[in-house]
């Protein structure tokens, strides 16, 4: 479980932490391959990005290996549960209702989409009870 008291990764930390969740714990050059294309980012910067989210207590790193490895402290739930609570807070003051409204109005949703988010408030309203 992660720390309650991780700070918000960046913009650019939040792409490393998604190159992380998607292949589990890597090397900065096998990070740097997925983030070559989708960014331009060089190895040097990903180095230095990591090496400060090592700092953070963002990333955790194995030395135990010529190529170290690092690994995500969060999981990307708990990630973003961390960064949509601050966002509701910040924000939408504390409102739920409100960030689903702008959420559903800022982007098409599909009626697939709709359904699923159907059932997950059906689920919640279930714990509610």
């Amino acid at each position: 479980m992660a720390k309650p008291d991780l700070p918000k990764p960046t913009e650019a930390e939040l792409a490393i932490l998604r190159v992380l969740w998607e292949r589990g714990p890597s090397t900065v050059r096998e990070v740097t391959e997925h983030l070559q294309d989708e960014r331009g980012t060089g190895y040097t910067t990903a180095l230095k990005l990591m090496q400060i989210m090592t700092e953070k207590g963002l990333v955790k790193r194995d030395e135990s290996e010529r190529s170290h490895v690092y690994e995500a402290v969060a999981s990307a739930e708990n990630t973003q549960r961390q960064i949509v609570g601050d966002l509701l807070d910040r924000v939408f003051g504390g409102s739920a209702q409100q960030l689903v409204m702008q959420a559903l109005s800022a982007k098409r949703t599909s009626k697939v989409e709709l359904a699923e988010i159907k059932e997950l408030i059906a689920e919640f309203e279930k714990k509610a009870k």
